[in-house]
């Protein structure tokens, strides 16, 4: 199994990914998206600007999942404002932490090797769909994560899921 941070970094993204337990990458070609395979662990990571406040929100892990299908192209594309996304895989997702709450990552990157060779432009591994995570990295933010009330419960989504047109 290996563990990635799935960046995410639209509240309709979020909603449509909590929604429909998929997630969906861009039309360029990475190796780490190429290489998930079923039962991989995802963190599900949410920008400082997902939710369209930078200066207020905080990069936060909100829960976690596990990869439940190949990577495969989605006929159609699912589009977000002007992006299209091409490929995307079927997740297991489970519980999330209440809206606002989770674990930030800034504080821990000192303990994190993604992101030990970066320094103070540590942020810049964020702006690609997954980041590979050792497997002590997983276990440090597991172990995080663990201290946070996460549910599983629809009112619990429900925060993430607004923005999301259902498109039904």
């Amino acid at each position: 199994m290996t563990s990635f941070l799935l960046v995410i970094g639209d509240r309709e993204a979020l909603g449509w990914i909590l929604t429909e337990s998929r997630t969906a990458f861009p039309a360029a070609r990475r190796a780490e998206v190429a290489n998930l395979a079923p039962g991989d662990e995802v963190f599900l990571y949410t920008t400082r600007g997902a939710f369209k406040n930078p200066t207020r929100d905080r990069g936060r892990v909100i829960g976690a999942a596990r990869v439940a299908g190949a990577v495969s192209d989605l006929d159609p594309p699912i589009r977000f404002g002007a992006r299209e996304f091409p490929w995307g895989c079927d997740l297991e997702i489970g519980p999330v932490a209440p809206f606002g709450h989770g674990v930030e990552i800034a504080p821990l990157v000192g303990r994190l090797e993604a992101f030990s060779s970066l320094g103070t432009s540590w942020s810049i591994r964020l702006r690609r769909p997954l980041v590979p995570l050792s497997p002590a990295d997983a276990a440090t933010i597991r172990e995080e994560l663990d201290r946070v009330p996460l549910a599983s419960t629809t009112e619990r989504l429900a925060p993430y899921t607004r923005w999301y047109d259902t498109r039904g």
